[in-house]
């Protein structure tokens, strides 16, 4: 019997998201993982981050956002998928975790600024292209001017997925970032999640430059 097979999904395309958190548990996706995110812990380790507003963003299914409250931050973890903003508040209350979790459209955002932290573990890598300049801004806009944005995303070494988010290397992030934000670090490491691979990937710290 021949069945319709899908075509490979290409770098830069994506599903609904909405879709994609309610066609599956949500521990299956290949992002899941309840571990903290290894740059994420060892950043706040190295520069001795204990306490602040933290924004987590593109939360998911909130297992960061629950680890950064039991660290003692102030946490409200946004998502764009309402079903992803679900299965996180499931998960910090079983944990007994206050968080402040939102439905949030980065580029279109209602939150209130300012942010003494930012964490992104793949939200910048999946937006268009031609809005990449909006996040910059609106991401300068939430932080505290000596706040810091820990940006993960896929690094142009991973090579052995098909489809997927874009991918980024240093030269990339500095041009798009560089005129409101300094870069502290850019780092080549894992993604962590549910693939047997684990997807080479690129953290950066940045701080805004501060406007005179």
């Amino acid at each position: 019997m021949i069945t319709d097979v899908p075509p490979p999904r290409q770098i830069g395309e994506f599903p609904d998201w909405e879709h994609r958190y309610l066609e599956q548990p949500v521990h299956n996706l290949p992002w899941f993982t309840t571990e903290p995110d290894r740059d994420l812990h060892r950043t706040i380790t190295e520069r001795g981050l204990t306490k602040g507003r933290f924004l987590d963003v593109g939360t998911g299914p909130g297992t960061q956002a629950a680890w950064l409250a039991e660290q003692g931050f102030e946490v409200t973890g946004s998502d764009l998928a309402p079903a992803a903003i679900a299965a996180a508040r499931e998960f910090c209350q079983q944990r007994g975790l206050s968080v402040t979790l939102i439905v949030d459209d980065i580029l279109n955002t209602t939150l209130h600024p300012p942010f003494d932290w930012i964490f992104d573990r793949g939200c910048f890598h999946v937006l268009p292209p031609e809005r990449r300049a909006d996040y910059v801004r609106t991401i300068h806009h939430l932080l505290h001017p000596h706040g810091l944005l820990l940006l993960k995303c896929f690094h142009v070494k991973e090579t052995t997925m098909e489809g997927g988010p874009y991918r980024f290397d240093p030269a990339q992030i500095e041009q798009l970032f560089a005129e409101s934000f300094q870069i502290l670090e850019n780092r080549e490491t894992f993604f962590e999640g549910t693939l047997s691979h684990q997807p080479i990937a690129l953290f950066t710290v940045l701080t805004p430059r501060i406007k005179p």
